[in-house]
Protein backbone atom coordinates (compact mmCIF):
# COMPACT_ATOMS: atom_id res chain seq x y z
CA UNK A 1 0.00 0.00 0.00
CA UNK A 2 2.75 2.45 0.98
CA UNK A 3 4.86 1.65 -2.06
CA UNK A 4 1.87 2.09 -4.28
CA UNK A 5 1.26 5.44 -2.62
CA UNK A 6 4.85 6.54 -3.21
CA UNK A 7 4.69 5.29 -6.80
CA UNK A 8 1.43 7.16 -7.32
CA UNK A 9 2.99 10.33 -5.92
CA UNK A 10 6.02 10.08 -8.25
CA UNK A 11 3.93 9.22 -11.29
CA UNK A 12 1.62 12.14 -10.46
CA UNK A 13 4.69 14.39 -10.38
CA UNK A 14 5.76 13.14 -13.83
CA UNK A 15 2.25 13.50 -15.20
CA UNK A 16 1.92 17.10 -13.91
CA UNK A 17 5.24 18.08 -15.48
CA UNK A 18 4.37 16.41 -18.79
CA UNK A 19 0.85 17.84 -18.79
CA UNK A 20 2.07 21.40 -18.12
CA UNK A 21 4.51 21.13 -21.05
CA UNK A 22 2.37 19.26 -23.60
CA UNK A 23 -1.02 20.71 -22.66
CA UNK A 24 -0.59 24.26 -21.39
CA UNK A 25 -3.58 26.04 -19.79
CA UNK A 26 -6.33 26.73 -22.27
CA UNK A 27 -6.32 30.24 -23.62
CA UNK A 28 -9.34 32.30 -24.41
CA UNK A 29 -10.47 31.60 -27.97
CA UNK A 30 -11.19 34.19 -30.60
CA UNK A 31 -14.54 35.76 -29.91
CA UNK A 32 -17.73 34.64 -31.55
CA UNK A 33 -20.14 37.05 -33.21
CA UNK A 34 -21.76 38.00 -29.92
CA UNK A 35 -18.42 39.10 -28.44
CA UNK A 36 -17.65 41.11 -31.59
CA UNK A 37 -20.94 42.94 -31.17
CA UNK A 38 -19.98 43.58 -27.51
CA UNK A 39 -16.57 44.91 -28.58
CA UNK A 40 -18.17 47.26 -31.10
CA UNK A 41 -20.59 48.48 -28.48
CA UNK A 42 -17.76 49.04 -25.97
CA UNK A 43 -15.73 50.93 -28.57
CA UNK A 44 -18.60 53.31 -29.23
CA UNK A 45 -19.21 54.17 -25.59
CA UNK A 46 -17.76 57.32 -23.99
CA UNK A 47 -16.14 56.78 -20.63
CA UNK A 48 -14.47 58.81 -17.94
CA UNK A 49 -11.10 57.35 -18.94
CA UNK A 50 -10.61 60.29 -21.30
CA UNK A 51 -10.76 63.88 -20.21
CA UNK A 52 -12.77 66.01 -22.60
CA UNK A 53 -12.97 69.78 -22.49
CA UNK A 54 -10.80 71.81 -20.13
CA UNK A 55 -7.73 70.08 -18.71
CA UNK A 56 -8.30 68.50 -15.30
CA UNK A 57 -4.66 67.97 -14.37
CA UNK A 58 -3.05 70.25 -11.79
CA UNK A 59 -1.28 73.18 -13.41
CA UNK A 60 1.88 72.33 -11.47
CA UNK A 61 2.13 68.93 -13.15
CA UNK A 62 1.60 69.74 -16.82
CA UNK A 63 1.87 73.54 -16.96
CA UNK A 64 4.42 73.77 -19.76
CA UNK A 65 2.44 71.47 -22.01
CA UNK A 66 -0.84 73.29 -21.38
CA UNK A 67 0.60 76.75 -22.05
CA UNK A 68 2.34 75.80 -25.30
CA UNK A 69 -0.53 73.83 -26.79
CA UNK A 70 -1.76 76.70 -28.99
CA UNK A 71 1.61 77.06 -30.73
CA UNK A 72 0.98 74.07 -33.07
CA UNK A 73 4.60 73.68 -34.14
CA UNK A 74 5.52 72.06 -37.42
CA UNK A 75 6.88 68.52 -37.05
CA UNK A 76 10.56 67.77 -37.41
CA UNK A 77 11.85 67.08 -40.93
CA UNK A 78 14.01 64.15 -39.81
CA UNK A 79 14.13 61.49 -37.16
CA UNK A 80 15.76 62.55 -33.91
CA UNK A 81 16.92 60.37 -31.02
CA UNK A 82 16.53 61.40 -27.38
CA UNK A 83 18.82 59.85 -24.75
CA UNK A 84 17.51 59.09 -21.25
CA UNK A 85 19.91 58.16 -18.45
CA UNK A 86 18.73 57.31 -14.91
CA UNK A 87 20.28 55.26 -12.07
CA UNK A 88 18.14 52.29 -13.15
CA UNK A 89 18.30 52.31 -16.94
CA UNK A 90 19.52 53.89 -20.17
CA UNK A 91 16.97 54.45 -22.89
CA UNK A 92 16.72 55.90 -26.38
CA UNK A 93 13.44 57.46 -27.54
CA UNK A 94 12.76 58.65 -31.07
CA UNK A 95 10.42 61.34 -32.40
CA UNK A 96 9.26 58.93 -35.13
CA UNK A 97 6.17 57.46 -33.57
CA UNK A 98 7.14 58.46 -30.94
CA UNK A 99 8.54 55.21 -29.64
CA UNK A 100 11.33 53.56 -27.64
CA UNK A 101 14.32 52.26 -29.61
CA UNK A 102 16.35 50.95 -26.69
CA UNK A 103 15.82 50.30 -23.00
CA UNK A 104 18.75 48.79 -21.12
CA UNK A 105 18.53 47.90 -17.43
CA UNK A 106 21.66 48.82 -15.49
CA UNK A 107 21.21 46.24 -12.70
CA UNK A 108 20.73 43.21 -14.96
CA UNK A 109 23.04 41.62 -17.51
CA UNK A 110 22.49 39.05 -20.25
CA UNK A 111 24.97 36.55 -18.80
CA UNK A 112 26.61 35.84 -15.43
CA UNK A 113 29.80 37.51 -16.60
CA UNK A 114 29.80 41.05 -15.08
CA UNK A 115 31.21 42.33 -18.39
CA UNK A 116 28.36 40.95 -20.48
CA UNK A 117 25.88 43.40 -22.09
CA UNK A 118 23.07 44.86 -20.03
CA UNK A 119 19.60 43.38 -20.54
CA UNK A 120 17.88 45.03 -23.51
CA UNK A 121 14.08 45.06 -23.24
CA UNK A 122 13.39 46.32 -26.78
CA UNK A 123 13.21 43.47 -29.28
CA UNK A 124 11.86 45.12 -32.42
CA UNK A 125 13.15 42.70 -35.04
CA UNK A 126 14.21 44.50 -38.22
CA UNK A 127 13.48 47.90 -36.66
CA UNK A 128 10.61 48.76 -38.99
CA UNK A 129 8.02 48.15 -36.27
CA UNK A 130 7.54 50.43 -33.28
CA UNK A 131 8.00 48.54 -30.01
CA UNK A 132 5.65 50.92 -28.22
CA UNK A 133 3.27 53.26 -30.02
CA UNK A 134 0.44 55.32 -28.59
CA UNK A 135 -1.74 57.39 -30.87
CA UNK A 136 -5.24 58.49 -31.78
CA UNK A 137 -7.08 56.61 -34.52
CA UNK A 138 -9.68 58.70 -36.37
CA UNK A 139 -12.86 57.28 -37.95
CA UNK A 140 -11.87 53.68 -37.47
CA UNK A 141 -8.46 54.18 -39.11
CA UNK A 142 -6.39 51.71 -37.12
CA UNK A 143 -2.72 52.14 -36.45
CA UNK A 144 -2.61 55.91 -36.75
CA UNK A 145 0.08 57.67 -38.78
CA UNK A 146 3.84 57.24 -38.76
CA UNK A 147 4.56 60.93 -38.31
CA UNK A 148 7.52 62.85 -36.97
CA UNK A 149 7.07 64.93 -33.83
CA UNK A 150 8.76 68.01 -32.53
CA UNK A 151 10.52 67.27 -29.26
CA UNK A 152 11.54 69.71 -26.55
CA UNK A 153 14.71 67.94 -25.35
CA UNK A 154 17.47 65.76 -26.69
CA UNK A 155 19.02 64.52 -23.45
CA UNK A 156 17.63 63.76 -19.98
CA UNK A 157 20.03 62.71 -17.23
CA UNK A 158 18.75 61.99 -13.72
CA UNK A 159 20.87 61.42 -10.65
CA UNK A 160 19.83 59.46 -7.54
CA UNK A 161 18.23 62.54 -5.96
CA UNK A 162 17.00 64.32 -9.09
CA UNK A 163 13.44 65.51 -9.51
CA UNK A 164 11.26 63.86 -12.17
CA UNK A 165 11.71 65.30 -15.65
CA UNK A 166 9.32 65.50 -18.63
CA UNK A 167 9.86 64.84 -22.32
CA UNK A 168 7.18 66.23 -24.67
CA UNK A 169 6.44 65.40 -28.31
CA UNK A 170 4.08 67.51 -30.49
CA UNK A 171 2.76 67.09 -34.02
CA UNK A 172 -0.27 67.54 -36.30
CA UNK A 173 -1.81 64.73 -38.35
CA UNK A 174 -2.95 65.11 -42.00
CA UNK A 175 -6.55 65.28 -40.70
CA UNK A 176 -5.69 68.38 -38.69
CA UNK A 177 -5.51 66.66 -35.29
CA UNK A 178 -2.95 68.14 -32.93
CA UNK A 179 -1.30 65.44 -30.80
CA UNK A 180 0.87 66.00 -27.75
CA UNK A 181 2.56 63.19 -25.83
CA UNK A 182 4.44 63.73 -22.59
CA UNK A 183 6.61 61.17 -20.79
CA UNK A 184 7.71 61.71 -17.19
CA UNK A 185 10.85 59.93 -15.97
CA UNK A 186 11.81 59.19 -12.34
CA UNK A 187 15.28 58.50 -10.91
CA UNK A 188 14.19 55.64 -8.65
CA UNK A 189 11.42 53.88 -10.58
CA UNK A 190 11.09 51.59 -13.56
CA UNK A 191 7.80 53.25 -14.35
CA UNK A 192 7.21 56.18 -16.71
CA UNK A 193 4.13 58.39 -16.59
CA UNK A 194 2.62 59.02 -20.01
CA UNK A 195 -0.05 61.48 -21.10
CA UNK A 196 -1.45 61.91 -24.61
CA UNK A 197 -3.68 64.86 -25.56
CA UNK A 198 -5.44 65.44 -28.89
CA UNK A 199 -7.08 68.65 -30.10
CA UNK A 200 -9.50 68.74 -33.03
CA UNK A 201 -8.38 71.62 -35.28
CA UNK A 202 -9.94 70.17 -38.43
CA UNK A 203 -13.05 72.33 -38.26
CA UNK A 204 -15.30 69.25 -38.43
CA UNK A 205 -16.59 66.88 -35.75
CA UNK A 206 -14.54 63.70 -35.49
CA UNK A 207 -14.73 60.33 -33.77
CA UNK A 208 -11.71 58.38 -32.72
CA UNK A 209 -10.08 56.24 -30.08
CA UNK A 210 -6.78 56.14 -28.23
CA UNK A 211 -4.78 53.14 -29.39
CA UNK A 212 -1.64 51.62 -27.86
CA UNK A 213 0.49 48.90 -29.47
CA UNK A 214 3.25 46.69 -28.07
CA UNK A 215 5.20 44.93 -30.84
CA UNK A 216 8.15 42.66 -30.16
CA UNK A 217 10.08 39.73 -31.54
CA UNK A 218 9.91 36.73 -29.16
CA UNK A 219 13.32 35.37 -28.11
CA UNK A 220 14.51 32.16 -29.73
CA UNK A 221 15.24 30.57 -26.35
CA UNK A 222 13.26 30.71 -23.13
CA UNK A 223 15.21 32.23 -20.25
CA UNK A 224 13.24 30.86 -17.28
CA UNK A 225 12.42 27.16 -16.94
CA UNK A 226 8.77 27.79 -16.13
CA UNK A 227 8.51 31.43 -17.24
CA UNK A 228 5.97 32.66 -19.77
CA UNK A 229 7.05 34.51 -22.92
CA UNK A 230 4.44 36.51 -24.80
CA UNK A 231 1.50 38.87 -24.39
CA UNK A 232 -0.50 39.07 -21.17
CA UNK A 233 -3.24 41.29 -19.80
CA UNK A 234 -5.42 41.78 -16.75
CA UNK A 235 -9.00 41.37 -17.94
CA UNK A 236 -11.89 41.54 -15.50
CA UNK A 237 -9.36 41.29 -12.65
CA UNK A 238 -8.02 37.99 -14.01
CA UNK A 239 -4.64 37.28 -15.56
CA UNK A 240 -4.81 36.21 -19.21
CA UNK A 241 -1.67 34.83 -20.85
CA UNK A 242 -2.24 35.04 -24.60
CA UNK A 243 -0.44 32.26 -26.43
CA UNK A 244 -0.07 32.93 -30.16
CA UNK A 245 2.03 30.52 -32.22
CA UNK A 246 0.94 31.35 -35.77
CA UNK A 247 -0.67 34.16 -37.75
CA UNK A 248 -4.10 32.53 -37.75
CA UNK A 249 -4.18 32.58 -33.92
CA UNK A 250 -5.47 36.14 -33.72
CA UNK A 251 -7.04 36.83 -30.31
CA UNK A 252 -9.59 39.48 -29.42
CA UNK A 253 -10.90 40.08 -25.92
CA UNK A 254 -13.34 42.61 -24.53
CA UNK A 255 -13.71 43.49 -20.88
CA UNK A 256 -12.44 45.71 -18.11
CA UNK A 257 -8.74 45.80 -18.97
CA UNK A 258 -6.43 46.81 -16.15
CA UNK A 259 -3.17 46.55 -18.11
CA UNK A 260 -1.47 45.00 -21.14
CA UNK A 261 2.05 43.57 -21.00
CA UNK A 262 4.72 41.76 -22.96
CA UNK A 263 6.79 39.24 -20.97
CA UNK A 264 10.25 37.95 -21.83
CA UNK A 265 11.11 35.40 -19.18
CA UNK A 266 12.31 37.43 -16.21
CA UNK A 267 11.32 40.89 -17.52
CA UNK A 268 8.17 42.66 -18.65
CA UNK A 269 7.00 45.79 -20.43
CA UNK A 270 3.50 46.94 -19.45
CA UNK A 271 1.03 49.62 -20.48
CA UNK A 272 -1.34 50.49 -17.65
CA UNK A 273 -4.33 52.81 -18.25
CA UNK A 274 -5.09 55.38 -15.58
CA UNK A 275 -8.08 53.29 -14.53
CA UNK A 276 -9.50 49.98 -15.78
CA UNK A 277 -12.23 50.53 -18.38
CA UNK A 278 -14.20 48.33 -20.71
CA UNK A 279 -11.93 48.21 -23.73
CA UNK A 280 -10.75 45.90 -26.50
CA UNK A 281 -7.53 43.89 -26.62
CA UNK A 282 -6.20 42.32 -29.80
CA UNK A 283 -3.23 39.97 -30.04
CA UNK A 284 -1.74 38.73 -33.29
CA UNK A 285 1.42 37.47 -34.94
CA UNK A 286 2.69 39.54 -37.86
CA UNK A 287 4.13 38.04 -41.05
CA UNK A 288 7.59 38.86 -39.69
CA UNK A 289 7.01 36.56 -36.71
CA UNK A 290 6.64 39.46 -34.28
CA UNK A 291 3.89 39.57 -31.68
CA UNK A 292 1.65 42.61 -31.43
CA UNK A 293 -0.74 43.46 -28.64
CA UNK A 294 -3.21 46.32 -29.11
CA UNK A 295 -5.17 48.15 -26.44
CA UNK A 296 -8.10 50.04 -27.99
CA UNK A 297 -9.94 52.40 -25.69
CA UNK A 298 -13.61 53.40 -26.04
CA UNK A 299 -14.51 55.86 -28.80
CA UNK A 300 -14.67 59.59 -28.09
CA UNK A 301 -16.35 62.32 -30.15
CA UNK A 302 -14.67 65.71 -30.55
CA UNK A 303 -16.21 68.85 -31.97
CA UNK A 304 -14.07 71.63 -33.48
CA UNK A 305 -11.47 72.93 -30.97
CA UNK A 306 -12.41 70.27 -28.39
CA UNK A 307 -9.72 68.10 -26.88
CA UNK A 308 -9.42 64.77 -25.07
CA UNK A 309 -6.66 63.29 -22.94
CA UNK A 310 -5.67 59.85 -21.75
CA UNK A 311 -3.04 58.86 -19.21
CA UNK A 312 -1.04 55.68 -18.83
CA UNK A 313 1.67 54.27 -16.64
CA UNK A 314 4.45 52.49 -18.54
CA UNK A 315 6.63 49.87 -16.84
CA UNK A 316 9.95 48.64 -18.23
CA UNK A 317 11.67 46.40 -15.72
CA UNK A 318 12.19 43.09 -13.91
CA UNK A 319 9.43 40.62 -13.19
CA UNK A 320 10.11 41.09 -9.49
CA UNK A 321 7.03 40.55 -7.31
CA UNK A 322 7.94 43.23 -4.77
CA UNK A 323 8.82 45.87 -7.37
CA UNK A 324 5.55 45.17 -9.19
CA UNK A 325 3.59 45.50 -5.94
CA UNK A 326 5.10 48.94 -5.41
CA UNK A 327 3.87 49.96 -8.86
CA UNK A 328 0.32 49.05 -7.88
CA UNK A 329 -2.52 48.69 -10.39
CA UNK A 330 -2.44 44.92 -9.64
CA UNK A 331 0.58 44.54 -11.93
CA UNK A 332 2.00 41.98 -9.48
CA UNK A 333 -0.60 39.52 -10.79
CA UNK A 334 1.68 39.01 -13.78
CA UNK A 335 3.85 36.87 -11.47
CA UNK A 336 1.85 33.68 -11.37
CA UNK A 337 2.98 30.26 -10.17
CA UNK A 338 0.03 28.33 -11.53
CA UNK A 339 -2.26 26.19 -9.41
CA UNK A 340 -0.08 26.63 -6.32
CA UNK A 341 0.30 30.42 -6.54
CA UNK A 342 -1.33 30.97 -3.13
CA UNK A 343 1.39 28.84 -1.49
CA UNK A 344 4.34 29.80 -3.69
CA UNK A 345 4.18 33.56 -3.04
CA UNK A 346 4.44 33.27 0.79
CA UNK A 347 7.34 30.84 0.28
CA UNK A 348 9.01 33.41 -1.98
CA UNK A 349 8.58 35.98 0.79
CA UNK A 350 10.30 33.61 3.24
CA UNK A 351 13.13 32.98 0.76
CA UNK A 352 13.71 36.71 0.35
CA UNK A 353 13.58 37.19 4.14
CA UNK A 354 16.29 34.59 4.73
CA UNK A 355 18.45 36.01 1.95
CA UNK A 356 18.19 39.48 3.52
CA UNK A 357 20.42 38.22 6.34
CA UNK A 358 22.30 35.36 4.67
CA UNK A 359 23.10 37.08 1.33
CA UNK A 360 23.25 33.77 -0.52
CA UNK A 361 20.17 32.36 -2.19
CA UNK A 362 21.66 28.86 -2.26
CA UNK A 363 22.03 28.83 1.52
CA UNK A 364 18.60 30.48 1.79
CA UNK A 365 17.09 27.58 -0.19
CA UNK A 366 18.73 25.14 2.24
CA UNK A 367 17.36 27.03 5.26
CA UNK A 368 13.87 27.18 3.69
CA UNK A 369 14.00 23.43 2.97
CA UNK A 370 15.00 22.68 6.56
CA UNK A 371 12.20 24.90 7.90
CA UNK A 372 9.60 23.13 5.74
CA UNK A 373 10.98 19.76 6.79
CA UNK A 374 10.67 20.77 10.46
CA UNK A 375 7.08 21.92 9.94
CA UNK A 376 6.14 18.62 8.33
CA UNK A 377 8.32 16.48 10.59
CA UNK A 378 5.43 15.06 12.68
CA UNK A 379 3.46 14.14 9.55
CA UNK A 380 6.46 12.61 7.79
CA UNK A 381 7.46 10.75 10.96
CA UNK A 382 3.97 9.30 11.23
CA UNK A 383 4.05 8.30 7.57
CA UNK A 384 7.42 6.53 7.76
CA UNK A 385 6.50 4.83 11.02
CA UNK A 386 3.25 3.57 9.54
CA UNK A 387 5.13 2.24 6.52
CA UNK A 388 7.55 0.40 8.81
CA UNK A 389 4.73 -1.15 10.83
CA UNK A 390 3.03 -2.20 7.62
CA UNK A 391 6.24 -3.87 6.51
CA UNK A 392 6.14 -6.08 9.62
CA UNK A 393 2.64 -7.21 8.69
CA UNK A 394 3.54 -8.11 5.09
CA UNK A 395 4.08 -11.87 5.78
CA UNK A 396 0.69 -12.14 7.52
CA UNK A 397 -1.02 -10.13 4.78
CA UNK A 398 0.54 -12.40 2.14
CA UNK A 399 -0.90 -15.46 3.86
CA UNK A 400 -4.37 -13.87 4.03
CA UNK A 401 -4.22 -13.01 0.31
CA UNK A 402 -3.22 -16.56 -0.53
CA UNK A 403 -5.84 -18.15 1.73
CA UNK A 404 -8.75 -16.00 0.52
CA UNK A 405 -7.65 -15.29 -3.04
CA UNK A 406 -11.01 -16.54 -4.32
CA UNK A 407 -13.07 -14.61 -1.77
CA UNK A 408 -12.19 -10.90 -1.91
CA UNK A 409 -14.86 -9.86 0.60
CA UNK A 410 -13.57 -12.24 3.26
CA UNK A 411 -9.98 -11.27 2.43
CA UNK A 412 -10.75 -7.60 3.16
CA UNK A 413 -12.46 -8.48 6.44
CA UNK A 414 -9.46 -10.54 7.61
CA UNK A 415 -7.02 -7.79 6.63
CA UNK A 416 -9.01 -5.11 8.47
CA UNK A 417 -9.16 -7.34 11.53
CA UNK A 418 -5.37 -7.69 11.39
CA UNK A 419 -4.98 -3.91 11.16
CA UNK A 420 -7.22 -3.44 14.22
CA UNK A 421 -5.35 -6.06 16.21
CA UNK A 422 -1.97 -4.40 15.65
CA UNK A 423 -3.42 -0.84 15.60
CA UNK A 424 -2.04 -0.06 12.16
CA UNK A 425 -3.74 2.38 9.77
CA UNK A 426 -3.22 1.22 6.15
CA UNK A 427 -3.63 4.83 5.00
CA UNK A 428 -1.23 6.19 7.62
CA UNK A 429 1.64 6.29 5.14
CA UNK A 430 -0.43 7.97 2.46
CA UNK A 431 -2.35 10.87 3.99
CA UNK A 432 0.63 12.72 5.54
CA UNK A 433 2.39 12.68 2.18
CA UNK A 434 -0.69 13.91 0.32
CA UNK A 435 -0.85 16.96 2.62
CA UNK A 436 2.73 17.88 1.64
CA UNK A 437 2.22 17.62 -2.13
CA UNK A 438 0.89 21.20 -2.65
CA UNK A 439 3.91 22.67 -0.82
CA UNK A 440 6.28 20.54 -2.86
CA UNK A 441 4.81 21.62 -6.21
CA UNK A 442 4.66 25.26 -5.08
CA UNK A 443 8.41 25.15 -4.40
CA UNK A 444 8.94 23.40 -7.73
CA UNK A 445 7.21 26.23 -9.62
CA UNK A 446 8.81 28.94 -7.49
CA UNK A 447 12.41 27.77 -7.81
CA UNK A 448 11.96 27.18 -11.53
CA UNK A 449 10.98 30.75 -12.45
CA UNK A 450 11.77 33.26 -9.67
CA UNK A 451 13.89 36.20 -10.87
CA UNK A 452 15.58 36.26 -7.45
CA UNK A 453 17.58 33.17 -8.52
CA UNK A 454 18.61 34.64 -11.89
CA UNK A 455 22.43 34.85 -11.91
CA UNK A 456 22.41 34.25 -8.14
CA UNK A 457 25.60 32.38 -7.11
CA UNK A 458 25.75 29.58 -4.56
CA UNK A 459 29.27 28.17 -4.17
CA UNK A 460 32.13 26.60 -6.12
CA UNK A 461 31.08 25.99 -9.75
CA UNK A 462 27.42 26.93 -9.19
CA UNK A 463 27.30 30.62 -10.13
CA UNK A 464 23.70 30.78 -11.40
CA UNK A 465 20.88 29.10 -9.47
CA UNK A 466 18.48 29.66 -12.38
CA UNK A 467 20.66 27.59 -14.75
CA UNK A 468 21.57 23.88 -14.76
CA UNK A 469 24.74 23.05 -12.83
CA UNK A 470 27.71 22.13 -14.99
CA UNK A 471 31.27 21.37 -13.86
CA UNK A 472 33.78 21.94 -16.68
CA UNK A 473 32.75 22.71 -20.24
CA UNK A 474 32.83 19.92 -22.81
CA UNK A 475 33.69 20.89 -26.40
CA UNK A 476 31.25 18.30 -27.69
CA UNK A 477 27.49 17.73 -27.64
CA UNK A 478 25.98 15.53 -24.91
CA UNK A 479 22.65 13.82 -25.71
CA UNK A 480 19.66 14.87 -23.58
CA UNK A 481 21.70 17.71 -22.06
CA UNK A 482 21.02 21.39 -22.72
CA UNK A 483 24.09 23.59 -23.27
CA UNK A 484 26.49 24.32 -21.78
CA UNK A 485 27.73 20.75 -21.70
CA UNK A 486 29.51 19.54 -18.59
CA UNK A 487 29.24 17.27 -15.54
CA UNK A 488 25.91 17.82 -13.70
CA UNK A 489 27.45 17.17 -10.27
CA UNK A 490 24.52 18.43 -8.20
CA UNK A 491 22.05 16.38 -10.27
CA UNK A 492 24.15 13.23 -9.89
CA UNK A 493 24.29 13.77 -6.12
CA UNK A 494 20.52 14.20 -6.10
CA UNK A 495 20.11 10.90 -7.98
CA UNK A 496 22.45 9.15 -5.54
CA UNK A 497 20.55 10.50 -2.53
CA UNK A 498 17.30 9.33 -4.06
CA UNK A 499 18.79 5.85 -4.56
CA UNK A 500 19.86 5.69 -0.88
CA UNK A 501 16.42 6.85 0.20
CA UNK A 502 14.91 4.19 -2.07
CA UNK A 503 17.01 1.43 -0.47
CA UNK A 504 15.95 2.55 3.03
CA UNK A 505 12.25 2.55 2.18
CA UNK A 506 10.39 -0.68 2.99
CA UNK A 507 10.26 -2.92 -0.08
CA UNK A 508 6.91 -3.70 -1.68
CA UNK A 509 5.64 -7.24 -1.75
CA UNK A 510 5.14 -7.12 -5.52
CA UNK A 511 8.43 -7.90 -7.38
CA UNK A 512 7.30 -5.86 -10.41
CA UNK A 513 6.77 -2.80 -8.23
CA UNK A 514 10.18 -3.32 -6.66
CA UNK A 515 11.87 -3.28 -10.09
CA UNK A 516 10.01 -0.14 -11.14
CA UNK A 517 11.00 1.64 -7.93
CA UNK A 518 14.66 0.76 -8.47
CA UNK A 519 14.62 2.59 -11.83
CA UNK A 520 13.08 5.77 -10.44
CA UNK A 521 16.37 7.35 -9.23
CA UNK A 522 17.78 6.93 -12.74
CA UNK A 523 14.63 8.38 -14.32
CA UNK A 524 14.67 11.39 -12.01
CA UNK A 525 18.38 11.99 -12.62
CA UNK A 526 17.76 12.28 -16.37
CA UNK A 527 14.63 14.35 -15.72
CA UNK A 528 16.51 16.85 -13.53
CA UNK A 529 19.61 17.12 -15.70
CA UNK A 530 18.39 20.37 -17.30
CA UNK A 531 16.49 21.75 -14.31
CA UNK A 532 17.68 24.96 -12.60
CA UNK A 533 20.35 24.19 -10.02
CA UNK A 534 18.29 25.97 -7.33
CA UNK A 535 15.50 23.43 -7.81
CA UNK A 536 17.95 20.51 -7.81
CA UNK A 537 19.54 21.87 -4.63
CA UNK A 538 16.16 21.91 -2.89
CA UNK A 539 15.45 18.31 -3.90
CA UNK A 540 18.93 17.13 -2.82
CA UNK A 541 18.65 18.76 0.61
CA UNK A 542 15.14 17.39 1.05
CA UNK A 543 16.37 13.88 0.19
CA UNK A 544 19.25 14.11 2.67
CA UNK A 545 16.91 15.24 5.45
CA UNK A 546 14.47 12.43 4.57
CA UNK A 547 17.30 9.88 4.75
CA UNK A 548 18.23 11.08 8.22
CA UNK A 549 14.62 10.95 9.33
CA UNK A 550 14.13 7.43 7.96
CA UNK A 551 17.31 6.25 9.67
CA UNK A 552 16.10 7.59 13.01
CA UNK A 553 12.67 5.98 12.61
CA UNK A 554 14.15 2.60 11.66
CA UNK A 555 16.28 2.61 14.79
CA UNK A 556 13.35 3.57 17.02
CA UNK A 557 10.93 0.88 15.79
CA UNK A 558 13.32 -2.07 15.87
Amino acid sequence: MEKRTLLAFILSFLVLIGWSIIFPPAQQKSPVKEEKRTAQKAASTKTKAHEKGPATFPESQWSASEKRREAFPSPEAREKEIFIDTPLYKSIFTNAGPTVKSFKLKKYREEVDPQSPRVELIQSGDGRNHFLKTGFSVSGSRGGHDILYQVDKEVIKLGPHSSPEDLTFRSVTPEGIYIEQTFRFYPDRYQIDHRITVVNRSGNPIQGAFETNLTAMPPTTKKGYYSFVGLALLKDDKLEQVKIKKQSDKKQMTGEIGWMAYETGYFITAVIPQKPVKAVFEGQMLSSGMLRGTYLSPTVSLGPSEHASSRYLLFFGPRDLHILKDVGKKLDKVVNFGWFDIIAKPLLGLLRFFNKYIHNYGVSIIVLTILIKILFWPLTHKSYKSMKEMQKLQPRLAKIREKYKDNREQMNKEMMALYRTYKVNPMGGCLPMVIQIPVFFALYRLLGSAIELRHAPFMLWINDLSAPDRLFNFPFHVPLMAPPYGIPVLTLLMGASMYIQQKMTPSPGDPTQAKVMMFLPIIFTFLFINFPSGLVLYWLVNNILSIGQQYRIQKSVR
